[in-house]
């Protein structure tokens, strides 16, 4: 078993028990004032496991599957067998870096609440999009495919502009966040991977 996979039986494991379980639901949360009236860091790293809804966790277990079997081939080949332990090391401290600029934008505020593994998934996305910038991303309203280095632009001109409109329920900021680490953690492990991605994209033709 992948541990991509494992990651996502946890996850949908855990939201199914706090969607049946509120009190799991209520201390995992992210609540930056909890976080940092009380000291709760921990809840940095919970919030990534718990999801809205259905629609939620399938879009990003969706997400997280479809991008993560290339990421571990990348840390195999980076670490050797060493590799599993980076790629979920990597994959939990990109849910705790996405939230900390919302911990600290919201650590007044005792009514903000963020959850999901968006941010975790979000750097897998964006270290993938390095890796293999060609690679063409499908969304679920747009029947094209579209290469990962046009897609990952564009989503976060997205992300940044419906984290200043602030309407909604989505965390976009942990969108950004998580992406940009993502990007800069494998150009940090794998240098190389800045000229080859420079050199794909050169070659990439419209038609």
């Amino acid at each position: 078993m992948s541990v991509t996979l494992i990651i996502i039986l946890v996850t949908v494991g855990i939201s199914l028990w706090a969607w049946n379980d509120y009190s799991i639901m209520n201390r995992w949360i992210m609540n930056p004032y909890q976080v940092a009236k009380n000291g709760q860091y921990y809840r940095l790293l919970t919030s990534g496991f718990l999801h809205a809804d259905w629609g939620h966790l399938i879009f990003n277990m969706i997400s997280l599957y479809a991008f993560g079997a290339l990421m571990e081939q990348v840390f195999g080949s980076l670490f050797g067998a060493s590799g599993p332990l980076y790629y979920v090391g990597f994959y939990l401290i990109a849910i705790v870096v996405s939230d900390i600029p919302t911990f600290l934008k919201h650590r007044t505020d005792s009514g903000y609440n963020s959850l999901g593994a968006s941010g975790g998934v979000s750097a897998i996305i964006f270290a993938a999009i390095l890796i293999s910038p060609l690679t063409k991303l499908y969304l679920f309203f747009i029947p094209i495919g579209i290469p990962g280095f046009i897609f990952g632009p564009l989503y976060l001109l997205y992300s940044y502009y419906e984290s200043r409109r602030g309407m909604g329920a989505i965390n976009h900021d942990a969108h950004i966040y998580g992406a940009l680490f993502g990007i800069a953690f494998i150009i940090l492990v794998y240098p190389a991977v800045l000229p080859n991605f420079i050199e794909q994209i050169a070659g990439w033709r419209l038609f």
